[in-house]
C-alpha cells in the first residue's frame, strides 16, 4: 500500500494501478520488479498518437520499463502490453501513461537522464543511471522529439544572429541560429553554405521573415548574401566579436613583421626580436587584465616601437568604438578610420579598407547594439559539451544535445515543479 501510494506521486503513474512488487535476481544483483496496469480510463489507447482505439490482439507479452532507483535498488515497471487497432497507425501497442512510446525507459527516468546530461559529464551520467552512453544520447532524442512535438520555435523571430562553430576535426561545421531576444537556439543544421542558410529560411517561410528586424553575423558572404535576398527589411548588424578580433590580427602582423625584421635574418635572435615575441600577451590583452611585468613591457613598447605602440592604440581605440555605441561610436569610428588610413601600417590600412565596405553593418551594430555574444556562448558551451561526451560521431546527435542545453528543452527534474 506504501508503495502504490509513493508511485502515485510520481509522473504517469497517477492513470496506473499497482497489482504486485517483487524481488528478484539478475547477474547486477537484486531488481524491484513492479506489476502495473493502465486504469480503465487510460487503457486501449495508441502509444503514438494516444487515440482510444479497439482492441487488435495480445501482443508479444510482458515488457519492463526501466524505473528511477530505489536507493541503490533497480527498479522495473512490467505490464502486459496488448496492441490496437489505430484508425491511424494501424495495430500499434497499446500507450502506458508511464513511458513514452518506443523505450525501455519510464518518463520519470528519461526526464532525469536528460537533466544530467545537460548539466554534467557523460561519465557521470552513466555512473549515476547505470546506463551507456548511447542510450543517454537515445532517450535525449526521445526528450527533445516530445518538447518539440506542437512547437513552433520560429514564431515570433524579430532579431536573430547566425553563426557557424567547428565541430570535429575536417572542416565539420554545424550552422547555429539563436534568438537575441531570448538568448535561446532555434535552428542548428550540419554544414555551413549558402543552401543551409536558404533551408533555415525556407522554415521560417516567407510571411515571418519579414517581421525579422535584424540579423546579426559575421562578415561572411555565405551568410550575407541569403539575408540580403531572403530578409531584404531586416537590418545587417556585422558583429562586434569579429571586428576586433580582425583589428587584433592586424596587431598581432605588425608585432610579427617587426619581430622577423628584428630577427637579423633566418633563424636569427637578438635582444630586441626576443622582447618583442614576449609582448605578444601585453598588446593583446586588455589594459585591465594586464600584469606588472606586462605593463612594464607595454612602457618598454611605448618608449623604443612607436610603429608597435601605434597598432596597440588604434586597438585600443577601436574597442572604444564598440564600447560606446551609437552616433558617439559612429564619430569614433570615423576618426579611427581616418587615423589607421594614415597609420603607415599595412595591416591597418588594409583593415580601413574592409570596414569601409562593411560600413552601413557596423553602423546598424553600433546603433542597435546587437552582437553575436549570445551565439560565442551557445558555441562555448558546445565545445565543453563535445569534450565532455568525448567527441559526437553524428552531428545530429550533438545537434540533439544543443537543443537541449541551449535551445530551453531541457525538462524539470521529476517532482519538482
Amino acid at each position: 500500500m506504501r508503495l502504490t501510494r509513493v508511485l502515485h506521486r510520481q509522473a504517469g503513474f497517477e492513470r496506473a494501478v499497482v497489482e504486485d512488487a517483487r524481488l528478484e535476481e539478475d547477474g547486477d544483483g537484486e531488481v524491484l520488479v513492479i506489476s502495473a496496469r493502465p486504469r480503465k480510463g487510460a487503457a486501449r489507447r495508441c502509444g503514438r498518437c494516444q487515440v482510444r482505439a479497439p482492441w487488435y490482439d495480445r501482443g508479444w507479452g510482458r515488457r519492463r520499463w526501466r524505473h528511477l532507483d530505489f536507493g541503490t535498488l533497480r527498479v522495473v515497471i512490467e505490464t502486459a502490453v496488448p496492441r490496437v487497432d489505430c484508425p491511424t497507425h494501424g495495430p500499434t501497442v497499446i500507450a502506458v501513461p508511464w513511458a513514452r512510446h518506443n523505450t525501455r525507459f519510464t518518463a520519470a527516468f528519461e526526464d532525469t537522464a536528460a537533466w544530467l546530461a545537460a548539466r554534467t559529464s557523460a561519465s557521470a551520467v552513466t555512473g549515476l543511471l547505470r546506463i551507456a552512453w548511447r542510450s543517454v544520447v537515445a532517450i535525449v532524442g526521445r526528450v527533445v522529439d516530445a518538447a518539440l512535438a506542437g512547437v513552433d520555435r520560429l514564431t515570433g523571430l524579430k532579431r536573430i544572429g547566425i553563426d557557424e562553430v567547428a565541430y570535429r576535426k575536417g572542416q565539420r561545421y554545424l550552422t547555429l541560429v539563436v534568438d537575441h531576444d531570448t538568448g535561446r537556439l532555434v535552428w542548428a543544421a550540419d554544414v555551413r553554405d549558402k543552401a543551409t542558410v536558404h533551408r533555415f529560411f525556407d522554415e521560417l517561410g516567407v510571411d515571418r521573415a519579414a517581421q525579422l528586424t535584424h540579423v546579426s553575423a559575421d562578415a561572411a558572404g555565405w551568410i550575407d548574401d541569403v539575408v540580403t535576398e531572403r530578409a531584404p527589411r531586416a537590418l545587417r548588424c556585422l558583429d562586434p566579436y569579429h571586428l576586433v578580433a580582425w583589428v587584433t590580427d592586424a596587431l598581432d602582423e605588425v608585432r610579427r613583421d617587426l619581430w622577423n625584421r628584428l630577427r637579423g635574418g633566418k633563424g636569427g635572435r637578438t635582444h630586441a626580436s626576443a622582447t618583442l615575441k614576449d609582448a605578444r600577451w601585453a598588446v593583446w590583452k586588455n589594459p585591465e587584465n594586464l600584469t606588472d611585468k606586462q605593463k612594464a613591457t607595454l612602457a618598454s613598447i611605448q618608449a623604443t616601437n612607436r610603429p608597435l605602440y601605434r597598432a596597440y592604440l588604434l586597438k585600443e581605440q577601436f574597442r572604444e568604438v564598440i564600447a560606446v555605441k551609437g552616433e558617439p561610436g559612429r564619430l569614433l569610428l570615423q576618426g579611427w578610420l581616418h587615423w589607421a588610413s594614415r597609420s603607415k601600417l599595412t595591416p591597418f590600412v588594409k583593415l580601413s579598407r574592409t570596414i569601409r565596405r562593411h560600413l552601413p553593418a557596423i553602423h546598424n551594430m553600433l546603433d542597435s547594439g546587437l552582437s553575436n555574444a549570445r551565439i560565442e556562448a551557445n558555441n562555448m558551451h558546445l565545445r565543453v559539451l563535445t569534450r565532455q561526451a568525448y567527441g559526437y560521431r553524428s552531428a545530429t546527435a550533438l545537434i540533439t544535445m544543443a537543443n537541449l542545453r541551449r535551445g530551453g528543452l531541457c525538462p524539470p527534474l521529476p517532482g519538482r515543479s
